[in-house]
């Protein structure tokens, strides 16, 4: 739940230590400190202390799960390793080797200055952190502070670090300086010590943790060896030499991919059951976990890191609404949309960010179909399939206004969708029951959507005999279960094909014929409605269809203009190849999805495009994997191919030093809104794997194209 920076090579003040640590405050990333654990090298003979910005050769690097500084001075070589052994602890290594021709006689001391506030906009909090030394431990205590917008923490919450040989430590108010034993070196004589810094949130695993630094530095070469080799596991599953030889310069990228959804890893900590894949670490309001963020991480890290992708499913399942619930139980089935350290003041806790206004799009079997494909754990499969059904079902119950067999997206019944008056009172009808606030519902169903802010669902619609977007409500035996958006979302209908699919096959896998049989004449239903309603043959795409209170009206949503959710039927298999023909001829066209970086998420000629404003343009990599292995799934290999190279070669900076991002500017592939995005790296991994190095789209195979 911490982690580090490497230092600027200008930036003197913070050489010899590795910057940071940067803390989880239980949701939020906050700086403990500039560096908290610097070390400073004297010559005790000379009295001078070495610059370490005067370094003949100077290294920082970041290597697949470490973090390295080399230091070459005239007569001296520093060099400091950082891994992490445990979900809580760092192991830093520090090397000091006499290179000269002379006997050295060095002092060695760590400083560190934790800061005590944190700035939120004009706003400067106070987190009430002080230093306290006992032995070779140096602790950073926290004050109470629980700032539902900003921060959290206990006066359990600790950040501790071990020394594993002696030193006598000195604190001035923020202030500490550890200094350790003379260091006598021959020419040519090496000097290890080990430090750990542990960052932990209750009693029980700051004991854990303490009771364990000894053994961490007492066999950190065994420690050292082990992430190596727990990283070259990774890389060796990732990289088959034979095949990685046609396409070398992309690994570095993949190795990227990598790194970024592992340094997005969770482990299981306050509400968190379960260990799993946030989206990004580097943005304030991504602590969390939602729904299709970690199943479209977890069909990647499924191929290098099967447990982590089986948690994370456990993570969201975890909460799954169940029948007896206590706060939703109209909602059985539902998984809701994201989970944080957390829960909400409904289920007893202090977060604001936990959600369960809304759930997220059907992909959950499309994950644990890929996790089995990749482990063959049958166990997992048998623990995930009747949570999967019952997901599956909610979208019936709760999201088909009609009752017609199509879904909506829409919302959960919620106080947040009640109107307010302008003292936050509730408002309510004659017969004393809320009055819906339709913008709230319907902002909820666009987050429903993963979609957030795309053209299909502004409010105003789009040019004559476009009502608009309408909230229904859903009921079951007269009472309200949730509320649909007035229009039946084709990419959503897509995936609930394709979901009908993956439990198919998971059926068939476990022998249940009944469920099997279902799903395939379900599925037969479900295609030929999306092929007959949601489809244009004047424009040659796929379109969201607008539908009135008791179906018998409908408008197809072809003058909202085409996004990516048009080739969701191609990725599911569920549109024809004459349609799929027209889709792909769109797809292609370089004035609408075919940009310099390809598949924005609104097509370059809909007239709201907008080539930086998040789902009204921008390239995302979960849609764009979607269009390529559509692509793929009806024999256009050779565009297929294409559209990949140029997702990898026109994105900024992923071919070198830059992070992956959140989007992307399709029109000159600068990156967008969050660096170091765990799905973005997801997608790229998928693509190298299953489009560049062959022709294995993660689509479902149980139904074919007809």
């Amino acid at each position: 739940m911490h982690g580090y920076y490497l230092p600027e090579k200008s930036n003197k003040e913070l050489l010899g230590g590795f910057a940071g640590p940067l803390i989880i405050a239980e949701e939020y990333p906050v700086n403990l400190a500039a560096s908290l654990n610097k070390l400073t090298v004297k010559n005790k003979k000379t009295g001078e202390t070495y610059d370490l910005s005067q370094s003949n050769r100077m290294d920082l690097s970041y290597y697949p799960g470490r973090l390295e500084q080399t230091y070459e001075l005239d007569d001296l070589t520093i060099h400091l390793a950082l891994i992490f052994v445990s979900n809580r602890t760092a192991l830093i290594q520090t090397t000091l080797e006499n290179t000269g021709e002379e006997p050295l006689s060095l002092g060695a001391s760590w400083t560190g200055a934790v800061f005590d506030k944190i700035q939120e906009g004009t706003e400067t909090l106070d987190i009430g952190t002080r230093l306290t030394a006992k032995d070779n431990d140096i602790q950073v205590n926290f004050g109470e502070v629980r700032e539902t917008w900003n921060y959290f923490a206990t006066k359990d919450t600790k950040y501790t670090i071990h020394h594993a040989d002696k030193v006598s430590t000195k604190i001035d108010n923020r202030n500490y300086t550890a200094t350790a034993e003379p260091i006598e070196l021959k020419p040519k004589q090496t000097y290890n010590t080990y430090t750990t810094e542990s960052y932990t949130f209750t009693k029980e695993e700051e004991a854990k943790e303490q009771q364990q630094a000894p053994e961490y530095t007492k066999n950190a070469a065994r420690y050292f060896k082990e992430n190596k080799q727990r990283w070259q596991g990774y890389l060796d599953k990732t990289f088959d030499q034979k095949k990685t030889a046609e396409f070398p310069e992309y690994q570095n990228a993949l190795v990227k991919s990598i790194e970024t959804i592992n340094t997005n890893w969770r482990s299981a900590a306050g509400a968190f059951k379960h260990d799993g894949i946030v989206p990004s670490m580097s943005y304030k309001w991504f602590i969390g976990m939602w729904a299709w963020d970690s199943w479209k991480a977890d069909v990647a890290t499924a191929d290098f890191n099967p447990e982590l992708a089986k948690n994370n499913m456990r993570a969201l399942f975890d909460y799954q609404i169940q029948k007896d619930d206590t706060v939703r139980p109209q909602d059985a089935g539902a998984i809701i949309d994201a989970v944080f350290y957390n829960q909400d003041s409904a289920r007893g806790g202090e977060g604001g960010n936990w959600n369960e206004r809304n759930s997220k799009p059907p992909l959950a079997a499309w994950t644990v179909w890929h996790i089995y494909q990749e482990t063959k754990d049958k166990e997992f499969l048998k623990e995930m399939y009747p949570k999967l059904v019952a997901y599956h079902n909610w979208w019936y119950t709760n999201r088909d206004h009609n009752k017609n067999g199509i879904a909506e997206y829409g919302s959960m019944v919620s106080d947040a969708h009640w109107q307010k008056d302008d003292k936050d009172q509730i408002i309510k009808d004659k017969n004393g029951q809320p009055k819906v606030d339709d913008d709230a519902v319907i902002e909820a169903a666009a987050w429903e959507s993963g979609m957030d802010n795309a053209t299909r669902f502004d409010k105003e619609g789009v040019g004559k005999g476009d009502v608009g977007v309408k909230v229904f409500e859903n009921k079951n035996k007269g009472k309200v279960v949730g509320y649909s958006i007035n229009q039946e979302s084709v990419d959503l209908n897509a995936y609930l094909y394709a979901e009908k699919g993956y439990l198919a096959s998971i059926a068939e896998e476990l022998g249940k014929k009944e469920d099997y049989k279902n799903y395939q004449k379900e599925a037969k239903k479900l295609k030929k409605y999306i092929q007959e309603n949601m489809f244009d043959e004047k424009t040659g795409f796929f379109y969201d269809l607008q539908i009135n209170e008791d179906g018998s009206k409908t408008k197809l949503l072809v003058n909202r203009g085409k996004g990516t959710e048009g080739w969701l039927p191609l990725w599911a298999k569920v549109a024809t190849k004459e349609q799929a023909a027209a889709v792909k001829k769109n797809m292609m066209n370089q004035e609408m999805f075919n940009t310099f970086m390809p598949f924005p998420t609104a097509s370059k000629d809909n007239e709201k495009f907008a080539a930086t404003k998040y789902w009204r343009g921008p390239v995302w990599l979960d849609q764009a994997l979607f269009g390529v292995e559509a692509l793929q799934n009806y024999d256009y290999t050779k565009e297929a191919k294409e559209m990949t190279q140029k997702l990898f070669l026109h994105a900024e900076g992923l071919m070198g030093e830059g992070p992956i991002h959140e989007n992307y500017d399709p029109l000159t592939g600068k990156g967008l809104s969050t660096k170091n995005f765990s799905w973005s790296a997801a997608a790229y991994y998928l693509l190298y794997k299953n489009t560049l190095l062959s022709n294995n789209p993660t689509t479902q195979t149980a139904f074919e194209i007809k």
